[in-house]
C-alpha cells in the first residue's frame, strides 16, 4: 500500500503540474495564430468515434506510473514537469489555434466530443501535450524491460496519436512537436537525475 501511495504521489506531482500549466497558460495567453491543416491532416477523415481512444490517454498515463520500476518514478515525474514547462512557454509566447469541425452527429461519441470541447483549450495546439505525455508513459513502461508490454504500450500510444488527428483536436505538426517535446523532456530529466546522483556521491 505504501508503494502504491508513492506511485500515486509521484503521478500527482508530475501529471498534476501539466494540468496547472495547461489551465493557466490558456487563461493568460494572447489570441492564437490560426494553423492550416497539412496534407497528412487532409488524408485522415474526421471521426467522433475516435473519442474513446483519445480518452484512453487517461488510462495510459497511470499505467506509466504503475508499471515503471520504482527507481524510474523521479525521472517520469520530472520529465512530465519539464514537458509541461516547455509546452507552457510555447503556449504563452506563440499560441496557436485551428479550425475545429462542427459536431453534427447525435450519438454517444459525438456527445462526449462536444462535452470535451467545453473543457479543452481551443488554443493550446502546438505542441500536443496529449502526444508528449503518452510517449513519456510508454518510455517509462519500457524501462521495466518487458518487451511484450512495451510493444503494447507503444501501439496504444500510436493509436492515441491517430485518434488526436481523427478528432481534429490537433494537427499533424502538433503531434510531431509533441513527440519532439517528449524526447527533449525525457533526455533532460535523465541528465538532471544523473547530475544529482553525482552530486550526492551515489554515482561514479
Amino acid at each position: 500500500m505504501k508503494l502504491l501511495s508513492l506511485r500515486l504521489w509521484q503521478m500527482l506531482l508530475g501529471w498534476g503540474s501539466v494540468g496547472i500549466v495547461y489551465h493557466f497558460s490558456d487563461r493568460w495567453q494572447a489570441p492564437g495564430r490560426l494553423m492550416a491543416p497539412g496534407w497528412v491532416d487532409q488524408l485522415i477523415p474526421f471521426s467522433p468515434q475516435a473519442i474513446w481512444l483519445y480518452l484512453s490517454f487517461f488510462l495510459l498515463i497511470p499505467c506509466g506510473y504503475l508499471l515503471t520500476p520504482l527507481s524510474t518514478l523521479p525521472w517520469l515525474r520530472r520529465a512530465m514537469q519539464l514537458a509541461a514547462l516547455g509546452a507552457g512557454m510555447v503556449y504563452m509566447l506563440w499560441p496557436t489555434t485551428m479550425v475545429y469541425p462542427k459536431v453534427i452527429d447525435t450519438g454517444l461519441s459525438a456527445r462526449l466530443l462536444t462535452l470535451l470541447t467545453q473543457f479543452d483549450s481551443a488554443q493550446n495546439c502546438l505542441p500536443s501535450l496529449h502526444m508528449a505525455l503518452s510517449l513519456l508513459a510508454v518510455w517509462a513502461i519500457a524501462k521495466a524491460r518487458h518487451k511484450g508490454l512495451t510493444i503494447l504500450a507503444l501501439l496504444w500510444a500510436l493509436l492515441i496519436g491517430f485518434s488526436i488527428l481523427q478528432l481534429r483536436r490537433h494537427l499533424f505538426v502538433d503531434v510531431l512537436a509533441g513527440t519532439a517535446l517528449a524526447l527533449a523532456a525525457g533526455v533532460l530529466a535523465q541528465a538532471i537525475g544523473q547530475r544529482r546522483l553525482r552530486a550526492t556521491g551515489d554515482m561514479p
